[in-house]
């Protein structure tokens, strides 16, 4: 499974671990994506999304589908 949410498109990022003495390894830093069911009280169904956290406090406050409409995003696109 990829390490991208849905809503936001938060993907890894890549960079370098850098040492006291200035040696550098390659990393990643990935986003905090979770698995969540979310339940939509306009279709009266549970749907299942892979989001950020960022993106479920965000769809928390606002509802899922008023998230989708300010997005400009589709339920079809980003259930799983």
């Amino acid at each position: 499974m990829s390490k991208v949410c849905v809503l936001t498109g938060k993907k890894p990022q890549v960079g370098n671990n850098v040492s006291h003495a200035h040696n550098k390894t390659r990393r990643r830093w990935l986003p905090n994506i979770q698995k969540k069911r979310i339940w939509l009280a306009e279709e009266e169904r549970w749907v299942r999304i892979r989001l950020s956290a960022r993106a479920l406090r965000t769809v928390e406050k606002k509802g899922l589908m008023q998230y989708l409409r300010d997005e400009g995003l589709k339920l079809k696109d980003v259930v799983a």
